[in-house]
């Protein structure tokens, strides 16, 4: 194997494009420069075909993590009622996040592996009237599910009076999202998923009920004062230092997102998850999640006796320089993850499962090779060319 060369299948940070790193490596300009003005608006208002907004989105120099704190700390007082549905680890920290902040949080604990449905979440919101937020997730990306924003966030509007805020970390810009048409009131991602980005960029898109409950908000911020990105933002600005480099690598990111077709980004990202669940099958690994819920972006797979999840991450790391994620707290060695998003193709679903196949060859499980990969292959050709 060539020393240097990594095969990063894992749901974030994602392979970055070498254009979007030839972007990056542009010389400086300065941040309060018409230049970076011109550039912050045309990105704020660009992003909204991706969340399906009116209003430009806003974009914070940060983690995604910071993004679902700002949902929190600009909708919240200390005291108020919240629901939070737990799908996961990172609808866990949601809740976290919100009881930090001295919310009365309501866990709607769903197992892991399956989504949340609105009757689930419409009794809950009857148990519990006076909530004043739901929080959400709609990649879990510690278990591979998506959660079916648009049924959850009708139950939210028939059912209460309440906002709903969505952490799309993991899923927006690789599944179709529509934050105006869904009744959606807050949705965040980050720039590392399938943005194709590194780490660093977050991004918050509103609807006008939101803009209101953050303008009415009394809860004490600084940096996450979301009333000041957007104020800023109708400046063509931002509060604070901006990431330069990476606005310039967002800038050809949606320039490859817009010159593939956002349809057909979606339709990339399904046909790799279907690939990739035909290819596990194939081989007998079981998946975590519910498939009629299972992600276009990232695929959690359990472990079988004889091949433990860390012995095929290991096998895939030391012999085949492929790095595949672990599991997430309970879950951290029974199951692994790939990711399946951003810069990646069908051929690199192929490389995964035939990687797959040499672990398990490694560890005596029987197996003939090719099967995974014909069984993907098949679904590749059924998806490309309906006629046959």
């Amino acid at each position: 194997m060539i020393s240097d060369k990594t095969r990063l299948r894992i749901p974030g940070p994602t392979p970055i494009p070498p254009r979007v790193n030839r972007a990056m490596a542009q010389a400086m300009i300065g941040h309060r420069s018409q230049e970076c003005s011109r550039l912050i608006e045309e990105l704020s208002h660009r992003l909204k075909l991706l969340f399906g907004a009116t209003e430009p989105v806003m974009i914070l120099t940060s983690s995604g993590t910071s993004a679902l704190e700002a949902a929190v700390v600009n909708t919240v007082q200390p005291g108020d009622e919240v629901i939070v549905v737990v799908t996961g680890a990172f609808g866990d920290r949601f809740a976290n996040i919100a009881e930090r902040y001295q919310a009365r949080v309501h866990r709607l604990e769903i197992p892991w592996g399956q989504a949340c449905t609105a009757e689930q979440l419409t009794a809950y919101l009857k148990q519990y009237p006076n909530t004043k937020m739901v929080f959400a997730t709609y990649c879990e990306t510690s278990t591979g599910i998506l959660n079916p924003i648009p049924e959850l966030a009708a139950a939210v509007r028939e059912h209460s009076d309440a906002l709903l805020a969505v952490d799309g970390v993991s899923a927006i810009g690789g599944a179709p999202f529509e934050l105006d048409a869904w009744g959606v009131d807050i949705a965040v991602t980050g720039s590392q998923k399938a943005l194709m980005l590194p780490a660093g960029l977050a991004f918050v898109a509103v609807s006008q009920r939101a803009l209101k409950r953050i303008h009415e908000c009394e809860t004490p911020r600084f940096y996450l004062d979301l009333r000041t990105y957007h104020k800023n933002l109708l400046e063509s600005t931002t509060p604070y230092t901006p990431a330069i480099s990476l606005l310039f690598g967002l800038k050809e990111a949606l320039n490859m997102i817009e010159e593939e077709g956002l349809e057909e980004v979606f339709r990339r990202h399904r046909l790799m998850r279907d690939m990739t669940l035909a290819g596990l099958k194939a081989l007998g690994l079981p998946l975590l999640a519910d498939e009629r819920y299972a992600s276009p972006t990232v695929t959690a797979v359990r472990g079988i006796p004889g091949a433990s999840a860390t012995q095929i991450r290991d096998i895939a790391k030391k012999k085949y320089q492929m790095t595949l994620a672990g599991g997430q707290k309970h879950l951290k060695t029974e199951i692994f993850r790939i990711g399946h998003m951003g810069y990646c193709d069908p051929l690199d679903v192929l490389n995964v499962l035939s990687v797959l196949e040499l672990a398990l060859y490694e560890l005596n499980i029987p197996v003939t090779f090719g099967q995974a990969v014909k069984a993907a292959q098949e679904v590749m050709i059924g998806v490309s060319h309906p006629g046959n």
